[in-house]
């Protein structure tokens, strides 16, 4: 699993105008939200953006869940409060 963001992903203007992308792709990460929220599997992803490792997504999908975790709502809430 890649752990720094940093090297999961890259923001660049040059890139699709500094749209968030996977590292060493100009494929967006939102592409993989995306496509899962249409029902579509991480394998079907990968397959629709070869350039896309495995380890990529796996890990865009575990760095989403570490910053949505019941802890850091809570401290959204008690901030935005």
């Amino acid at each position: 699993m890649i752990h720094d963001p940093k090297e999961l992903i890259t923001v660049d203007q040059a890139i699709l105008g500094g749209c968030p992308v996977f590292r060493g792709t100009r494929v967006p990460v939102g592409s993989l939200i995306s496509h899962l929220e249409k029902g579509i599997t991480v394998d079907e992803f990968l397959s629709d953006f070869p350039s896309v490792s495995k380890e990529q997504a796996t890990s865009l999908l575990e760095l989403v869940g570490a910053l949505f975790s019941a802890e850091k709502i809570t401290k959204l809430y008690e901030a935005a409060a």
